[in-house]
């Protein structure tokens, strides 16, 4: 607890310990083999067999070269990028534990003030890209499992796409429950799934041994010098097998950085690449199985079961995304990228565990309008991956001004690191922007969206918020003026807590009251939120305090933007330590005043009238900030005013 106005340095405060710190490790890594790594365990289904389709038509027969080198460069890829670029050095690169585009944003617009503009456009862009792959991420996991229905009968056939959408209802309807609900089965049944990987790739290796080959690099670039401007286009269906490695890192601050790397080198990356493995050397014993591998290394009995196993693992990896979008959105909301949104909580012991009702429902109409838009997920692939090698292309560079700036590389040192990676997720972004005809128009269009939205709610705000801290007083010269301003003016009994967006500005329902109602309390606090660039602020740190009059408190609350505001308990625990805060009070005497902007378009303002009308909507459709808040709902009182924009 402070005293005294933040310093610019207290933006990077002592955290509360993460709750992971005190777990097992044992714990934390199941976990993180149920979460982290659900969306990249389940790329073997589609992404083998993607690529060999991209080189070698279904039903054809497949060379040795081809095989050899599809499989190789998928190996390599996972090398790469998983294990040397994400495992081994960006889960090092971290806002205070925190990883992802949002967090690496605001790390950098902390430690980089020029051009802090084109960094924020860098986040916008990173999350809305994210959202893509929320959307396509449970549409083309959950179809690709259920077509696996096709190979054991083919009078399954016209009723793929009505179970897939029956499980995407469901799975989405089941969110409201709590992840907490079902995820102490995501560990088991993955770890189960990755076993069911090992083993059945490990089965047909020995059907052709001699594609451990493929281990060897030489054959991915024998591959790409071989097929010239073909590999080029090959390499778009090969990133399918990586798709889900910003998720390991967006999920950083939820396991830690020790049991995701343990997770993937020690159990992850062996299962998948002897699955990969397993899938090349089948189609080399037996070219028939060409056209859809990964559930033609079963037959009989074992087809069925491959199948459920197979739809459950993509129900977890769709959740991970899921939770991940909630997640990113709180994140979202707290650093005024997008308007309030309801966020309830659903664990009472797992503050991360949260549920957005509107983002849910908007989630499962996009995954729902894809599948029946692309009816396969062959023809969904092509729209995969352009989302996911976006954001890793702006996750590296901003990587390059941490390393550069925050951890004090020279340049050259900073380039030489991050560069090398650059360049191969430029690659693949461009073998992606490939299939924009083919369906890879979609995320990009979605994204674009998503940016426009953002932009117009922070470029609203921002033309709000300055116009109102012009016509603001300042808060010392109003507690020395209004005794003479307002002669006739009552005292009233109790407590009048006052919502300010600047702590050192006169709230406007401050005003309003005593032009209108000639009365003051007997005292008066002036109330301020700020959501801090770090994902957590330590307790201590939580309030700073001010006592600039007998009957007037300022309390600055202090939130990271991982955290949700619950401003009910904070002000509890400065009331319960009344003798060290100086703030006391008696909640069936006190009042919590909220001012209300009314909002009314006028074209001589900033914003075009065609973003007033998106601002306006927004702004109708955000949460109440009683809610969002958690402010008691019988202490607050609404003051509106009409505002133009």
């Amino acid at each position: 607890m402070q005293t005294a106005t933040a310093k610019p340095e207290t933006l990077i405060a002592p955290l509360a310990a993460p709750p992971h710190e005190n777990s097992h490790m044992w714990k934390l890594t199941m976990g993180a083999i149920g979460v982290v790594y659900g969306d990249i365990g389940t790329s073997p289904i589609y992404a083998f067999r993607e690529s060999l389709h991209a080189i070698t038509p279904a039903g054809a027969v497949a060379l040795l070269g081809d095989v050899l080198g599809i499989v190789s460069l998928i190996l390599w890829s996972l090398t790469l990028i998983v294990t040397v670029k994400y495992v081994s050095i960006l889960l090092k690169v971290d806002n205070h534990g925190e990883g992802g585009t949002l967090a690496l944003m605001a790390l950098v617009r902390t430690i980089l003030y020029r051009n802090t503009t084109a960094f924020l456009f860098i986040g916008l862009a990173g999350a809305a890209l994210f959202y893509g792959d929320g959307i396509l991420t449970p549409a083309l996991s959950v179809l690709s499992a259920v077509e696996g229905l096709e190979i054991a009968t083919p009078a399954f056939t016209p009723y793929v796409v009505p179970i897939t959408i029956g499980i995407i209802l469901a799975l989405f309807y089941f969110q409201s429950k709590g992840t907490d609900k079902v995820s102490t089965l995501f560990g088991p049944i993955t770890l189960v799934w990755f076993g069911v990987l090992a083993a059945t790739g490990l089965q047909h290796i020995a059907d052709y041994p001699p594609m451990l080959k493929a281990l060897n690099p030489y054959y991915a670039l024998s591959f790409l010098f071989s097929h010239g401007d073909a590999s080029f286009f090959v390499l778009g269906s090969i990133f399918l097998a990586v798709t889900g490695a910003e998720a390991l890192y967006a999920d950083l601050g939820h396991f830690g950085r020790k049991p995701i790397q343990a997770a993937w080198l020690w159990f992850v990356f062996p299962c998948l690449a002897l699955n990969y493995l397993g899938q090349g050397a089948l189609v080399m014993a037996d070219p028939t199985t060409a056209d859809n591998p990964f559930f033609k290394m079963v037959s009989g009995f074992w087809m069925l079961p491959l199948v459920i196993i197979s739809t459950f693992a993509t129900i977890i990896a769709s959740q991970a995304v899921i939770t991940g979008a909630y997640s990113l959105t709180r994140q979202a909301i707290n650093l005024g990228l997008l308007p309030r949104m309801a966020i309830r909580h659903t664990s009472a012991e797992h503050s991360g565990q949260i549920y957005l009702p509107q983002v849910n429902w908007l989630l499962m109409t996009g995954v729902i309008i894809l599948v029946l838009l692309f009816k396969s997920s062959s023809a969904m692939a092509a729209a995969y991956g352009i989302s996911v090698t976006g954001t890793m292309v702006l996750t590296a560079i901003m990587t390059f001004f941490i390393v550069w700036e925050l951890w004090g590389w020279p340049v050259w040192a900073a380039a030489l690191l991050v560069g090398p990676f650059l360049v191969i997720d430029l690659v693949f972004l461009a073998s992606n922007m490939l299939k924009v005809l083919e369906g890879g128009w979609l995320p990009l269009a979605m994204a674009a969206t998503l940016m426009l939205v953002m932009w117009t709610w922070i470029k609203g705000s921002f033309i709000i918020n300055s116009r109102a801290r012009k016509r603001e007083m300042k808060l010392e010269r109003f507690i020395a003026e209004y005794a003479t301003t307002y002669p006739r003016l009552r005292a009233t009994h109790g407590t009048a807590i006052f919502f300010a967006a600047d702590a050192d500005r006169t709230p406007a329902a401050l005003l309003q009251n005593m032009r209108h109602n000639n009365v003051l309390h007997d005292k008066n606090i002036i109330l301020t939120v700020k959501i801090e660039p770090i994902p957590y602020v330590g307790h201590g740190d939580r309030a700073i305090i001010a006592h600039p009059a007998a009957n007037f408190s300022t309390v600055l609350l202090r939130f990271g933007f991982q955290e949700t505001p619950d401003v009910q308990t904070e002000l509890m625990n400065l009331n319960r330590d009344a003798a060290a805060t100086g703030i006391h009070f008696t909640w069936s005497e006190t009042s919590l005043f909220l001012s209300r902007r009314s909002l009314k378009a006028n074209s001589k303002y900033g914003l075009p009238a065609w973003q007033d009308v998106i601002y306006i909507w927004l702004s109708k459709h955000a949460a109440e900030p009683t809610d969002f808040y958690k402010l008691p709902v019988g202490r607050v009182i609404e003051i509106g005013r009409h505002v133009l924009i």
